[in-house]
């Protein structure tokens, strides 16, 4: 396995999803203050590479949906990206 390196940034958005029960991104905009439409392009970022899913299921995060989609941490990732933002 590759060793991950992350943004500061998306760094910060891991920390703060919730590894066993998911997060709102209403609560991860609030908690990292990251202005909503770089916060957008951050997940859908993590979204592509497989990172993180959203429930509901969705290939990509569109504004309109950002507050109420929750995102959780990819259970094939977890473990891989706790060490990852543990580093930091």
């Amino acid at each position: 396995m590759k060793k991950l390196k992350f943004s500061g940034r998306e760094a910060a958005i891991l920390r703060v999803i919730d590894f066993t029960t998911g997060t709102p991104g209403a609560e991860i905009m609030e908690r990292t203050c990251i202005d909503s439409d770089e916060l957008l392009d951050i997940l859908n970022g993590l979204l592509d590479v497989g990172y993180i899913e959203t429930n509901p299921i969705t290939e990509r995060v569109s504004l309109d949906h950002l507050l109420d989609t929750i995102f959780e941490v990819n259970p094939a990732y977890a473990h891989d990206l706790r060490g990852a933002i543990a580093r930091r």
